[in-house]
């Protein structure tokens, strides 16, 4: 017998799950976030549940947002269970099951609303996790992507915005004609110098509606950067049924995740913000050297186990780490390439963190899938993987393996532009991607000419050398026997 996960269900649930002790009656708003995702519940959620649970900072409870069709599937499925999420953490010893609810509205899925709840008082926190791609950047220049059909029509229509960028800049308009004080910007993506980068998209799409209101955002709008991890896989009807059965729940969206969370961020919170620190969120100064040590060796990690595994037939990740040759390209690429990269992170040893991130990856518990990792690569790889690469022509470092990487991901594009196997290519360019990679076989440049996802690394001749060798000898020996030959330096 099951339990429908809802707000009355919540004296009834099951011993082995834990139900929120607090009144959520008595909860007020104080973040409004956008991208209501499995990351967003089983990070900042959780975060802000656990402080409730200590009876602190009730007035920042989370209403929740989004500007896509997938925001309105999911705001269907929450509605039904009164926006609480069951989070389970998959612990390899003992599973263990928390009701989360820190969120206590998720608004209909029209700009409007949205700008409406930004204009309310209470809200001085907007966070974001709107995915990597979300953020309008030109890989080419690293600025504001002002060509995206998207910003287009914000440009062109203004007060019928698009994006969330259109979206919060109508909403700070209306604050500051209201004479209210400007909300927190806080994005909580992996992307590099988050907060930066922005501030950068938004003042640029000000610039071109309203000069006037892109110099005060920049004079008086906070985008503290932030550091967010905690694996957390997509959830499929595995983990709807797993929940049922083992702990008796029925929840329409349940978030399976691993038990390791961490959240650095810079401590830039003009009108406030809850005590975070006392459930375990560290605030500091620059949060750069935390930013980078995590992208280049989870992130990166990620990115160079995830084609070599679909090549290799692997399904989940685990998986990945049990395959020796996998396994050991991973740890090269990291250890030769990336960490050289990074700058020192008061209280943190590299190798202990690459040794860290190894077992949460083998953690079997977790079924975090290989398909997830290959997701939105044209978006992903250019956060991960290139900087990792430039900075290592910029120093005169490896790039062997970086190089393999890209030559991983051009060759597996043209694995899943055949329709005889059964791997799909979930990126927003697949067709572009697919064909180019194709024509790369024979014309390796076709591939590299991609200024807008590669910028201008595919003219660099040691990383076009290296990457032509690379995508060469994966079509003529294999996939294995290229890891093979890179761990034993035969490159």
């Amino acid at each position: 017998m099951t339990i429908q996960l809802n707000q009355t269900a919540l004296a009834s649930l099951p011993d082995t799950v834990r139900a929120p002790s607090y009144d959520r009656s008595a909860l007020t708003p104080g973040i409004l976030h956008i991208g209501i995702g499995n990351f967003h519940r089983s990070h900042q959620a959780m975060y802000l549940h656990k402080l409730f649970e200590q009876g602190k900072d009730h007035d920042w409870a989370i209403i929740g947002c989004g500007v896509k069709s997938f925001d309105a599937a999911m705001r269907s499925k929450l509605e039904k269970q009164d926006w609480l999420t069951t989070v389970v953490e998959l612990d390899e010893d003992a599973l263990s099951a928390d009701v989360c609810g820190s969120m206590i509205d998720f608004l209909d899925i029209d700009a409007d609303t949205v700008v409406s709840a930004l204009s309310r008082p209470e809200i001085r926190i907007v966070s974001l996790t709107i995915t990597e791609g979300g953020y309008f950047i030109d890989a080419k220049t690293g600025g504001f992507q002002q060509d995206h059909p998207d910003i287009q029509s914000d440009i062109a229509t203004p007060d019928s915005p698009r994006t969330v960028f259109g979206i919060l800049l109508k909403g700070l308009k209306s604050r500051r004609e209201a004479g209210l004080p400007p909300f927190t910007i806080m994005t909580c993506d992996n992307v590099p110098h988050n907060g930066d980068v922005t501030r950068q998209t938004l003042t640029s799409l000000a610039k071109l509606i309203d000069p006037d209101m892109a110099d005060w955002i920049t004079a008086s709008v906070a985008f503290p950067n932030s550091m967010v991890d905690c694996i957390t896989p997509a959830t499929t009807q595995r983990e709807i049924n797993r929940l049922a059965d083992e702990f008796g729940i029925e929840d329409a969206s349940p978030v399976f995740c691993e038990p390791f969370r961490q959240w650095v961020i810079e401590d830039n919170f003009p009108l406030g913000r809850p005590a975070l620190e006392e459930v375990g969120v560290e605030f500091v100064d620059d949060v750069t050297a935390h930013e980078f040590m995590k992208l280049r060796i989870l992130n990166g990690g990620h990115a160079a186990l995830a084609f070599p595994s679909t090549l290799l037939s692997l399904e989940f990740v685990h998986e990945g780490m049990l395959h020796p040759l996998v396994r050991d390209y991973v740890r090269k690429v990291i250890t030769e390439e990336a960490i050289p990269t990074l700058s020192p992170v008061p209280g943190t040893d590299f190798d202990d963190y690459l040794n860290l991130i190894e077992r949460r990856f083998a953690n079997p518990e977790i079924g975090d899938t290989i398909a997830r990792l290959c997701t939105d690569s044209s978006n992903r790889l250019p956060k991960f993987i290139l900087p990792i690469t430039q900075a290592n022509l910029d120093n005169g470092g490896s790039v062997e393996g970086t190089a393999l990487v890209i030559a991983l991901w051009c060759r597996y594009c043209a694995f899943t532009a055949d329709n005889t196997n059964t791997v799909e290519l979930n990126d927003e360019q697949a067709v572009r991607l697919q064909q180019l990679a194709i024509e790369a076989e024979n014309a390796p440049e076709s591939f590299l000419d991609m200024e807008d996802i590669l910028g201008e690394l595919g003219k660099n001749e040691r990383f076009a050398e290296a990457f032509s060798r690379w995508l060469g000898s994966l079509y003529q020996q294999g996939t294995g026997a290229c890891l093979e030959a890179y761990v034993k330096g035969q490159s």
